[in-house]
């Protein structure tokens, strides 16, 4: 499918914010002109293209990256609404744990899709997710035509499973990828672990897992090793070659400097935080000492909503309120972690920003709605203002999947909720 969009603003965000006026073309599934307006008729000027499959009239409205959500648990969205207003131990072993236990493939198949469905009416274009029957939520991806990347679930003993993991979801298809990682430090015996941090030597990969959510986990870490999540997990190796914690919210300045050191990303999620009463995570203190940071949701059941635009919203204001400094973590920041800093967190370095030869992963958003004017500042506008509603289009790998208000999926979403609706009663009964 060989798309051009003309009559456009493109905010392309790979080293500055700066936005072009013209056009955007794509090639199958590769973005092959960005620049001005051409005259001349049909084709690209770069790539010798003869024709467009479809030619579309941005007018005058902004075409930039999909955003990418760096953890998600996409098939809680069973558990949406289910169980709100507690501690987040409370929440996890009481309420969530055991409905979980109620589930099998055919349920996560059709509640991952429900959470596509929200992600790409949001403008995300990727996510990255951990949850059981990791097959069944890529092959809902996949059917889809959506960019999804997976960390392994373990917790407990299962981690022979990871390499088989590893090696069949990497060679599924080119939208689906598999990161090596396991659910948490308090899920996860020791001797797990060292087999975790063994494999990720072997095959020299970065490794995810929760971690620092709550001052209690840190705390009930503290009394079995002696250490923090984080210092326990350098000590065994499994940051060797990089990976990611997600949470982060309480790090000490030990953790924060190893971290640096080896590389390994803070995945923040505000809202999923706020809402359990985890804690603020202090994200400006990591950009000034350089920890890399990127931004995620969270799962349906803690957050509830699956929308990266209140995040970065969140992540910016609450590190005001922190700092008590309107000025601690500017929109370009934000902007900047829920999209590039995102995609390479999860390493999906082919589609972090918008360039000839990169995955055309983009999505359009309308300025001409009140909340996107006047246009003092369209970055501001997004960060501080910007909602779902805004966003007009969807594109994964060249193919629409979203356009104005419509989605292009191969299946109606009123079928997949009710659907959704009459499994969830299933298994509460």
């Amino acid at each position: 499918m060989n798309t051009r969009f003309y009559n456009a603003k493109v905010l392309c965000l790979d080293d500055d914010f700066s936005i072009i006026e013209g056009e955007l073309h794509t090639n199958d599934d590769k973005i092959s002109y960005i620049g001005g307006a051409f005259s001349g008729g049909f084709g690209s000027p770069e790539n010798g293209q003869s024709k467009f499959d479809e030619e579309i009239d941005v007018k005058g409205n902004l075409i930039m990256p999909g955003l990418k959500n760096a953890h998600t648990h996409s098939a809680m969205t069973f558990l949406r609404s289910y169980s709100d207003d507690l501690p987040l131990k409370e929440w996890l072993f009481d309420k969530i744990f055991p409905m979980e236990a109620k589930i099998g493939y055919d349920h996560v198949y059709e509640f991952t899709k429900l959470a596509l469905l929200e992600y790409i009416a949001s403008g995300t274009t990727a996510v990255f997710d951990m949850y059981f029957h990791p097959f069944a939520s890529a092959h809902a991806a996949r059917e889809y035509g959506f960019r999804y990347a997976v960390c392994g679930a373990v917790s407990g003993d299962d981690v022979s499973a990871l390499q088989n993991l590893h090696t069949q979801l990497n060679s599924m298809d080119p939208l689906v990828s598999y990161q090596l990682g396991f659910h948490a430090e308090y899920t996860t015996p020791l001797h797990s672990l060292k087999e975790i941090a063994a494999l990720a030597k072997q095959k020299k990969l970065p490794v995810y897992t929760h971690n620092s959510e709550t001052k209690r986990e840190v705390s009930d870490c503290l009394e079995r090793y002696g250490k923090t999540p984080t210092a326990l997990f350098a000590e065994l190796g499994i940051y060797d070659y990089g990976g990611g914690g997600f949470h982060c919210v309480h790090l000490t300045k030990g953790d924060i400097e190893m971290m640096k050191r080896r590389d390994v990303y803070a995945v923040i999620n505000p809202c999923s935080n706020l809402k359990l009463a985890s804690g603020i995570c202090p994200v400006s203190v990591y950009d000034k000492i350089g920890l890399k940071f990127a931004i995620g949701t969270d799962g349906p059941a803690s957050n509830n909503a699956l929308s990266l635009w209140r995040e970065m919203f969140l992540l910016s204001t609450l590190q005001k309120h922190l700092c008590e400094n309107a000025a601690a973590m500017p929109a370009t920041t934000a902007l900047m972690a829920a999209t590039k800093s995102s995609a390479l967190a999860i390493g999906l370095k082919n589609c972090d920003c918008l360039a000839v030869g990169k995955q055309a992963d983009l999505i359009i958003i309308d300025l001409n709605k009140p909340n996107m004017q006047p246009l003092n500042n369209i970055v501001n506008n997004l960060v501080y203002s910007g909602s779902d509603s805004n966003v007009l289009l969807t594109m994964i790998a060249g193919r629409k999947l979203y356009h104005n208000g419509e989605f292009f999926v191969g299946e109606s979403p009123e079928i997949l909720y009710e659907k959704v609706n009459t499994m969830i009663k299933s298994i509460d009964n």
